[in-house]
């Protein structure tokens, strides 16, 4: 059997191996960016028209506060936070940059 090796069918090939590891490495979802002996700040990457509340990184977060905190926890303040910027494309010499908006929730352990 004999392949097709254009250069069409090699950059297709190359993208669909790429994209995803592309895509992983870009979703960046909730992360402890504060750790005290009481509590810490969780933040994550939310949309403005989607909302902080409905964001699926809000899960990860209080997952992340219920693993830190064993016997609960209370938040003690929560809003957005320092965002940042990225490339939204994989194409180099692309200029087009996007902005991350994040939200922090600061908690303590009860």
């Amino acid at each position: 059997m004999l392949y097709d090796k254009s250069p069409m069918k090699r950059w297709s090939s190359w993208t669909i191996l790429a994209v995803p590891l592309f895509l992983a490495g870009c979703g960046e979802g909730a992360m402890l960016v504060k750790d005290s002996t009481d509590g810490g700040v969780v933040v994550y990457p939310y949309r403005a028209e989607q909302g902080n509340l409905l964001s699926s990184f809000r899960k990860e977060a209080v997952r992340l506060m219920e693993q830190r905190c064993q016997h609960g926890y209370t938040i003690v303040r929560e809003g957005e936070t320092k965002g940042r910027l990225r490339q939204a494309s994989p194409v180099a010499g692309s200029s087009d940059v996007v902005e991350e908006r994040r939200w922090g929730i600061q908690f303590q352990c009860k």
